[in-house]
């Protein structure tokens, strides 16, 4: 391991940098690289007797967090208790970073897809537990768990329980369950997430059915060059389900029109807000529906295939051909689901459609979580779960938690999906305490 040590706002910040294999299953060598990880470990002034913490962020494809002072929000509160580990897990920050620039290396699609799929959560654990090995000692580390996190969580106590002292886990207790349940439900609390939207700005319906109406038959392009697509612009949606971007949509629909030659057009502004909205990083709109196939050893065989894009024509709201300004039938934006013709569209995913296509054909899939192995669990868990999560469904977490022992659930509607970000270190306090009651 290589360790670079500097300080940073009073606190030492020590960047670890380690070598493991594309596939922790398998020794290294010309058919299984190493591939670099990257943790940058944050210890306050006076906490260098303290415990380590490893934070496993959302996505998949989130880098940690990078802020100017960790002793802000959630980490500074965090920092009162732990050496905080922010993982980069790999694809993300310093962690071989994976983009398009990356995988035009490989030959195929399906090349590209192989390597891709040892990005999931099992070796996103076996990558942390080497980290840990170096970094404490081979004592057992607490982890918090956001989101896509939470379900490396499961993945953890599933295949190195040891490894954990303890978790925390935010909006991310994942459902054992086909991956078609799953869309099912976020569809139906998409629609939730929007009812209550409109409830609180009712004006906005006819501007988003207009805005869907007009891009169907006009083309407007985003700065990007792209035309925007009534699905793509749909997109935006999947701000409804985060504290801190839920307003915010308001203000973005709140005056998109212009007037060229009396013609009636979608503004720059808007158009650049909107590419703001709907841009992704490309491992979160490849692997998206990846981290759900073939989840447990009962669900070995089974594909994705395109889960969203097939299910949204069950639940009211969210056809893709459904007429905008038909009032007599809702019309919904959408979430954390990916449409095949995204692809097609967005500039960041175009090259790898063929990828995107060959993951969700993919049957070959190693169980991530082991149902057996959680049946005995005996590490304390204590676990946020949001009442409108509209990303990880509420029932789904909690018939999750019901068959794992250990796990303590803390049910809230006080926050949505994002909540231990945005309560400035409440959900983290909560969860800290639910571990020492």
């Amino acid at each position: 391991m290589m360790t670079l040590t500097y300080t940073q706002h009073s606190c030492t910040i020590n960047e670890h940098r380690i070598e493991v294999p594309l596939d922790h299953s398998r020794p290294t060598g010309p058919d299984n690289p190493s591939i670099g990880i990257f943790a940058r470990e944050i210890v306050r002034s006076g906490g260098e007797s303290l415990p380590h913490l490893v934070f496993l962020q959302g996505g998949p494809g989130g880098a940690s967090p990078r802020q100017s002072d960790f002793r802000d929000g959630w980490i500074g509160r965090a920092l009162e208790h732990y050496r905080v580990v922010l993982l980069d897990q790999r694809g993300t920050g310093q962690s071989t970073h994976m983009d398009w620039q990356y995988l035009s290396s490989f030959a195929s699609d399906a090349e590209r897809a192989h390597y891709l799929s040892f990005f999931r959560q099992d070796q996103i654990v076996r990558d942390a537990e080497a980290l840990r090995k170096e970094i404490t000692g081979g004592a057992p580390w607490t982890s918090l768990g956001q989101s896509f996190g939470g379900f490396i969580t499961l993945s953890y106590l599933s295949l190195a329980p040891e490894g954990l002292a303890a978790s925390l886990i935010t909006g991310g207790l994942p459902g054992l369950v086909p991956i078609d349940d799953i869309y099912r439900q976020t569809y139906a609390a998409t629609a939730v997430r929007n009812r209550a939207y409109l409830d609180r700005y009712p004006w906005d319906e006819r501007t988003i059915r207009e805005i869907a109406a007009h891009l169907r038959d006009t083309e407007e392009f985003l700065p990007t060059g792209e035309r925007l697509s009534t699905e793509r612009f749909r997109m935006i949606g999947i701000g409804l389900g985060l504290d801190t971007r839920f307003d915010m949509l308001h203000y973005l629909v709140e005056c998109p029109w212009v007037s060229v030659r009396g013609q009636r057009r979608l503004s720059e502004n808007f158009l650049h807000q909107v590419a703001s909205e709907v841009a992704m990083v490309p491992m979160y709109g490849v692997l998206q529906e990846s981290i759900y196939a073939g989840a447990t050893p009962d669900l070995a065989g089974t594909r994705t295939r395109w889960a969203a894009d097939r299910l949204a024509e069950e639940i009211p709201g969210f056809a893709k051909d459904a007429d905008p300004l038909n009032e007599d039938e809702p019309y919904f934006l959408t979430g954390e689901h990916m449409m095949r013709t995204i692809f097609d569209e967005d500039p960041t995913l175009r090259h790898l459609a063929g990828t995107a296509n060959e993951l969700a054909e993919k049957s070959d899939w190693n169980p991530v979580y082991l149902p057996d192995v959680l049946a005995s669990n005996t590490v304390p868990v204590a676990a946020a779960v949001y009442y409108d999560d509209m990303f990880v469904p509420r029932e789904l977490s909690l018939d999750t938690a019901s068959v794992v022992p250990g796990v303590r659930t803390w049910v809230t509607n006080e926050y949505q999906h994002d909540g231990v970000r945005a309560s400035g270190g409440k959900v983290f306090d909560h969860l800290h305490a639910m571990l020492n009651d």
